[in-house]
């Protein structure tokens, strides 16, 4: 039990880390933009965009809060992110973590 714990306060402490070191050298930017140009290329945005209209329709706007609709569309919103702007987002980060090692 206390290794458990042991290692989600080392896992932790490792994403704040790579956080830091992200926005420190402005990668966390650089990536951001990535994410956001490769979502917008693929249609993401507008299937996210649609699927907002359909709940605000389905619902009426006058019953429906901000808070509501984020909560509604973030598991589809995730769901719908392709796996290759996974991948590329993902082996950006580890070419930067090894780049971080061998400074």
């Amino acid at each position: 039990m206390a290794d458990l714990q042991e290692r989600k306060i080392k896992d932790a402490q490792m994403r704040a880390t790579i956080n830091q070191k992200l926005v420190e050298t402005g990668e966390r930017e650089r990536l951001k933009e990535l994410l956001r140009t490769r979502l917008i290329e693929c249609g993401w945005r507008d299937q996210l965009k649609a699927h907002c209209k359909e709940i605000v329709k389905h619902k009426g706007l006058e019953h429906i809060t901000v808070d509501d609709l984020v909560s509604e569309i973030t598991p589809k919103g995730r769901a719908l992110v392709p796996d290759n702007v996974k991948k590329e987002l993902l082996q950006r980060i580890r070419t930067f973590l090894a780049q971080q090692s061998n400074v």
